[in-house]
């Protein structure tokens, strides 16, 4: 099965992301092969300099533009990007979307798209598309044993509040044994290490959870009991 991985980076609210940049990557879920990856700089956002002020990652707007000059990243509108995105669904035959919180971006991408045309364009991704969150998978299988509540534990990877941390870069830090790798926190950067997760979890034969809104996190807080004893 082909599928789209896709990572955003916003400005605006938590409540109200809307995406300066959108990455994305077409993959074989079976061979791992990628077909197409693409990095986008939404022109409507990444201009506004006041809604850019409030970018989570604003120290990297310098970087952003040294990639546009190298044409590393592509200037287009949102709407283009939209129109690219649906063009290579339809070439692939992608009927599937993910990324590692799903909800979060095709939340983002949908506000983009009302935002900046008024709400004439009410969907980002092309009706009938199917979505799965590779956090959910992460959650309820790799990262739901004992192996990765105590690679967390030694590694310090525990909110304020005692919970294992299960962020993207955690997940790929365990993978790889690698606990001082750093996430881009770029789109197509981020997408990258998401496939690779995601293809983990697919290779472990473990049974896993693909829906967006499932209850991962409590799957892993309970499996941190277990190890703990509390």
């Amino acid at each position: 099965m082909n599928v789209l991985i896709i990572d955003t980076e916003t400005a605006n609210s938590v409540e109200q992301p809307l995406p300066y940049d959108v990455g994305y990557a077409i993959v074989n879920t079976e061979t791992g092969e990628i077909y197409t990856e693409k990095s986008f700089v939404v022109a409507e956002i990444f201009f506004d300099d006041e809604l850019m002020k409030g970018a989570y990652f604003a120290d990297k707007i310098p970087q952003y533009w040294e990639d546009i000059k190298a044409k590393k990243r592509i200037v287009k509108s949102i709407c283009s990007i939209r129109r690219e995105i649906k063009k290579d669904m339809q070439t692939y035959s992608v009927s599937k979307v993910g990324a590692y919180n799903m909800g979060f971006d095709n939340r983002a991408t949908k506000n983009d798209v009302r935002f900046i045309s008024g709400s004439m364009v009410r969907w980002f991704f092309p009706f009938g598309t199917e979505f799965f969150c590779i956090w959910n998978m992460a959650c309820t299988s790799i990262l739901n044993t004992a192996d990765y509540v105590r690679f967390a534990l030694d590694n310090g990877f525990v909110s304020e509040h005692n919970n294992i941390q299960t962020s993207a870069e955690n997940a790929y830090r365990f993978l790889k044994n690698d606990i001082d790798f750093s996430e881009s926190h770029t789109g197509l950067e981020d997408v990258k290490i998401e496939i690779e997760i995601m293809l983990a979890v697919l290779r472990s034969n473990m049974t896993y959870n693909d829906r967006i809104y499932s209850a991962c996190w409590q799957t892993v807080q309970r499996k941190r009991k277990e190890v703990c004893g509390a």
